[in-house]
C-alpha cells in the first residue's frame, strides 16, 4: 500500500507527460495538429469555453413573444407581438454607474486629452440635462455624476453615440486586462494617443509596445502574439439590440413549469411575475416597490418615514429587485438605450423567409475594415490607434444574394419597396438618428415599465431618465459551456466516433 503511495505522484507526471506528448490528428486528413513537424497548425481541442466578462450574466437564448402584449395607450401601434428568437449572449447585471462612466473618462483624458482634447469633450456627459423651468434641481447639475454619494447611481445624461464609445473602450480594457493578468503585456497606464491598447490593431499586428511574452509559435518554434483562434480575448462590447434587451428583461425562463417541455406557465407585464408592481409574498417586504418609478402625479417616492421605492430621482444600480435571470433595474430607475434605429413598423415587417426573425434588428450600416486598393492589406491605425473602416457601398452589394445595400436603415419601412418616406420635421420626428429607449425610469408611469414599451430619441441627444447596460455575443455552446467540459459524448449519450444511427 505504502510502495503505491509513494508511487502515485511518479504515475500521474507519467500520464501528465505522456498527454503533453500526444499530438491531435485531424479527423479528415490524419495530419498531425500542435505538432512543430508537421507545419504548427493549431487547434483548441482544450479550448473550455467563453470566459463571463466583468459584470455580466449569461442569458441562455431561446425564442419569445416580443411585442407589447397590453393595452397600447398612446395608440402607437409601433410594437405589434411577433414570435422572434434570440441567440445567448451576455449582458450587464446593472446599468452602468457613475463610477464606470468616470473611469472612462479618467482614462480618455490621460490617454488623448492632451493632444486631443475634443475627444474628452465628447466623452462628457451632459450634466445640464438636471434642468427644469419650474424645478429646482441645480444640486443635480453640480454634484449627481462626480460626488461620491451618488457613484453607484446610474449614469445619465449620455447619449447614444457617447454610450457605444464606452462600449468601445470598454472591450479593449477587458481584453488589455486578460493579456496584463497573463503575463503577455505590461500595464501601460500612461499610453498615449496612438499607443493605446485596441483590440483590433492589436490582432492586426499594429499594437507596438513591446510584450511581456508570447505564446509560443508551433509554426516557427518561437514565439508569437495571441490570435482570435486561440479564444483568449473576448469578443466586442456593445450595446444590446431590442430584441436581447427585450427578452432579457422578461426573463421568462423562469416561468417554465416543467424542464421536460417547452412551454411557459405565463407572459409576463413586468420583468417579475403577476400583474402588480408590489412585492406580493408574506414576509417583512410585502407590499414594497419592485422598482423605482413614479407612482402618480407628484409621487415620486411616497412619504416621509415609508417612501414606496426609497428615492425621488435615482437608486443605486443594484438596490431594487432583480429578475429570474438576475438582472437589476430592468424596469424602473433609467431608461435604458438600446441598439436599433426606431421604426415604427419593424414589428410587422419581419419575415421568416429571410430570417429577420433570428436575432431581430434595425440599424445595421455594414462596414469592413479599410485596405490598400493594390495589394489589400490593411491601412495603417489612425492617431487613436484604431483600425480604419469604411461603410460598404451599395454598388459592392449589389452582386451579393443576402443583402443588396450598404445601409439598410430604411428596409421596408421609409423605402421605394415600403411606398413610405420620413419627411423629418414636417411630418414626423422619425429620423436615421432616431434611436429606440425602453424600460421606464424613476420618472415615468407604471406603464412603461413593461419591457415590450418602447420610445426614441436622437442618437445625439440626452435626458435625466435615460442610461444604459452593455451585451456581448456568447460564441459556442447556447447553454453555457460547463455542460460541454470534459464531455466525450453529443447530447443524445452517443460518443462521437460511434457513427451507426440508432432508431
Amino acid at each position: 500500500m505504502k510502495y503505491w503511495i509513494k508511487a502515485l505522484p511518479i504515475l500521474c507526471l507519467a500520464v501528465i507527460l505522456t498527454s503533453c506528448g500526444k499530438n491531435d490528428r485531424s479527423a479528415t486528413t490524419g495530419w498531425k495538429m500542435n505538432d512543430t513537424k508537421w507545419g504548427g497548425f493549431e487547434t483548441q481541442s482544450d479550448y473550455e469555453g467563453q470566459e463571463t466578462p466583468p459584470n455580466m450574466v449569461l442569458i441562455p437564448g431561446g425564442n419569445f413573444v416580443m411585442g407589447f402584449t397590453e393595452e397600447d395607450v398612446p395608440y402607437d401601434w409601433d410594437n405589434i407581438p411577433r414570435r422572434v428568437t434570440v441567440s445567448s449572449f451576455y449582458m450587464d447585471q446593472s446599468e452602468m454607474s457613475n463610477e464606470d462612466y468616470l473611469l472612462y473618462l479618467d482614462w480618455t483624458r490621460v490617454s488623448y486629452a492632451a493632444t486631443y482634447p475634443e475627444v474628452y469633450r465628447d466623452a462628457l456627459p451632459d450634466t445640464l440635462v438636471w434642468r427644469d423651468e419650474l424645478s429646482f434641481n441645480e444640486p443635480y447639475v453640480q454634484n449627481y455624476l462626480r460626488h461620491p454619494a451618488t457613484h453607484k447611481h446610474p449614469v445619465v445624461g449620455v447619449s447614444w453615440n457617447q454610450a457605444r464609445e464606452f462600449a468601445r473602450w470598454r472591450t479593449d480594457r477587458i481584453n488589455e486586462a486578460i493579456l496584463i493578468d497573463k503575463g503577455i503585456l505590461n500595464p501601460s497606464p500612461e499610453a498615449k494617443d496612438d499607443q493605446v491598447f485596441v483590440t483590433d490593431s492589436y490582432f492586426a499586428g499594429q499594437y507596438d509596445t513591446e510584450p511581456r511574452k508570447g505564446l509560443k509559435d508551433l509554426r516557427t518554434g518561437g514565439e508569437r502574439q495571441v490570435n482570435l483562434t486561440d479564444g483568449i480575448l473576448q469578443p466586442e462590447v456593445r450595446l444590446p439590440t431590442e430584441a436581447e434587451w427585450e427578452y432579457a428583461a422578461l426573463a421568462l425562463p423562469g416561468l417554465q413549469a416543467n424542464e421536460k417541455d417547452e412551454n411557459y406557465t405565463d407572459r409576463r407585464i413586468y420583468p417579475w411575475s403577476g400583474t402588480s408592481v408590489r412585492y406580493q409574498r408574506h414576509d417583512k417586504y410585502q407590499g414594497q416597490m419592485y422598482a423605482n418609478f413614479k407612482r402618480r402625479g407628484g409621487d415620486y417616492m411616497g412619504i416621509a418615514g415609508k417612501p414606496n421605492d426609497g428615492s425621488s430621482i435615482t437608486t443605486e444600480v443594484l438596490e431594487n429587485y432583480p429578475n429570474d435571470f438576475g438582472l437589476y433595474n430592468m424596469a424602473g430607475n433609467v431608461n435604458e438605450w438600446v441598439l436599433d434605429l426606431y421604426r415604427p413598423l419593424t414589428t410587422q415587417d419581419l419575415s421568416d423567409v429571410e430570417n429577420h426573425e433570428l436575432n431581430a434588428y434595425r440599424g445595421n450600416n455594414f462596414r469592413d475594415f479599410a485596405r490598400d486598393p493594390v495589394d489589400g492589406t490593411l491601412l495603417p491605425k489612425d492617431s487613436l490607434g484604431r483600425l480604419r473602416y469604411e461603410y460598404v457601398k451599395d454598388e459592392d452589394a449589389a452582386q451579393r444574394d443576402n443583402y443588396k445595400q450598404g445601409r439598410v436603415y430604411d428596409y421596408l419601412d421609409g423605402d421605394e419597396q415600403s411606398l413610405a418616406k420620413y419627411a423629418t420635421n414636417k411630418h414626423t420626428l422619425i429620423s436615421d438618428k432616431a434611436r429606440v429607449y425602453k424600460g421606464g425610469s424613476w420618472a415615468d408611469r407604471a406603464y412603461w415599465l413593461s419591457p415590450g414599451t418602447r420610445r426614441f430619441m436622437e442618437e445625439d441627444k440626452s435626458s435625466r431618465t435615460v442610461g444604459f447596460r452593455c451585451a456581448m455575443i456568447k460564441m459556442g455552446s447556447e447553454g453555457g459551456d460547463s455542460a460541454r467540459k470534459g464531455r466525450t459524448q453529443n447530447r443524445f449519450g452517443s460518443s462521437p466516433k460511434k457513427r451507426r444511427a440508432r432508431r
